[in-house]
């Protein structure tokens, strides 16, 4: 049975068999038993590479962080994560640099205020829900996700003049991106400014395939 551990655009934690391409973190929110708890435990949410020096641990092993993982890294940004510092610093420093210039910045931000920044927009406090704010379509950058009004429970990836739907084993249904009809923007507005501004997500390999 796959561990509840899977992350989706909605930014919740669902059991899937479907690994993804990347590792997240959000802290320790699971039990001694494995089971999860509390949707994150601090604010500090990063997007990882699966592997890194040969480090390896078991998955939900008690009073360590969460193992958490992602179809791939549009669908982390979506679920309102970063990426690590440490494992991923190129596309961390990428990250930053776009970060600056979506924000008018003159130094690099701080991590710490980075995260900031991405807790108050991905989630509602009064519900503890991630945010899904309207949006025209036509202004979102390429790695956005967004929800479509007659597909509620659907994320779909934004990719040139097309969208593309995902599942958690990859991107299947093609869509014409609407022009001017509102969509549920699922990417939290910082990093839906980050993508505008430059940045480039490592997205699945099925993002590039043809719809069957």
């Amino acid at each position: 049975m796959a561990h509840r551990n899977r992350v989706t655009p909605f930014g919740e934690i669902v059991a899937d068999p479907a690994r993804g391409t990347m590792l997240g973190n959000r802290g320790v929110i699971h039990d001694a038993a494995g089971r999860i708890r509390r949707p994150w435990s601090t604010t500090r949410w990063i997007c990882c590479r699966l592997s890194f020096k040969g480090w390896w641990r078991p998955v939900m092993e008690p009073n360590r962080w969460t193992h958490l993982f992602f179809l791939d890294e549009a669908v982390a940004i979506a679920a309102g994560h970063r990426p690590c510092a440490e494992c991923r610093r190129e596309a961390y420093n990428a990250w930053r640099a776009a970060w600056m210039r979506a924000h008018g910045l003159a130094d690099p931000p701080r991590a710490e205020a980075m995260d900031r920044g991405l807790h108050a927009a991905r989630i509602d406090p009064a519900t503890r829900r991630q945010r899904v704010v309207p949006h025209r379509a036509a202004d979102l950058p390429d790695g956005a996700m967004v929800a479509l009004p007659d597909d509620p429970g659907g994320a779909w990836l934004v990719l040139g003049g097309i969208l593309r739907r995902w599942t958690p084993s990859g991107y299947g249904a093609v869509r014409p991106r609407p022009d001017e009809r509102p969509v549920g923007l699922l990417t939290p507005l910082p990093g839906a400014a980050v993508l505008a501004a430059g940045y480039r997500p490592q997205l699945h390999p099925s993002a590039a395939v043809s719809s069957p």
